[in-house]
């Protein structure tokens, strides 16, 4: 589940200004937009004293048995991969939309609606010096019910300072219902030419 997503800057505003602060912190070009896959070191938004501020980590915490890149959350509150985490270490993962696969492996993407950035829940560890993010997963709704049965939790506008700042606000927003979302199809089309 949600094991691809877009990040691309040429699109929506807010996706271009993080790029931007993610270019002037750590250089030209660090903001890697396009489509990010498990292991890339991407842009994240994480708590400040100056309020909410991008940085670069890598998605998928390291675990025994591999890379982890999604959380589930009925369950992140309590397992110990994420328990901790979960209560001092949460982040946002600004997204243009992310990518998902049917059974028949038909490969989807899903974008909010009024056109604005996807910001998914996060959270994120620092393993052996290196800061390291999970995707937070929830039921489907019925969006994407017939695509998969789970789907990243979407963090409305509102939700964003309350998920970052506030630890009891954080466990309501993981009880609520993901936002409808558009999805079309990006499977490659065959062609005869």
């Amino acid at each position: 589940m949600c094991g691809r997503y877009q990040f691309s800057e040429s699109e929506m505003a807010e996706i271009k200004e993080i790029a931007r602060a993610i270019d002037r912190k750590y250089g030209a070009g660090a903001s890697a937009g396009g489509d990010i896959t498990p292991s890339m070191r991407t842009p994240v938004l994480v708590p400040s004293q100056s309020g909410i501020v991008p940085e670069l980590f890598t998605w998928g915490f390291q675990g025994p048995g591999g890379l982890v890149i999604n959380a589930r959350a009925e369950t992140v509150p309590e397992r110990p991969m994420f328990r901790t985490s979960f209560l001092a270490r949460r982040c946002i993962i600004p997204a243009s939309g992310f990518y998902e696969c049917s059974a028949s492996k038909r490969k989807y993407f899903f974008t909010r609606p009024d056109g604005h950035p996807t910001y998914m829940a996060g959270l994120y560890d620092v393993q052996k010096g290196l800061p390291r993010y999970a995707i937070i997963t929830t039921e489907s709704n019925a969006s994407m019910k017939d695509i998969h049965h789970r789907m990243p939790v979407i963090l409305e506008s509102k939700a964003l300072r309350p998920w970052l700042f506030d630890g009891s606000a954080a466990k309501e927003i993981l009880k609520m219902g993901p936002p409808a979302l558009v999805r079309e199809d990006a499977s490659p089309q065959l062609s005869l030419w």
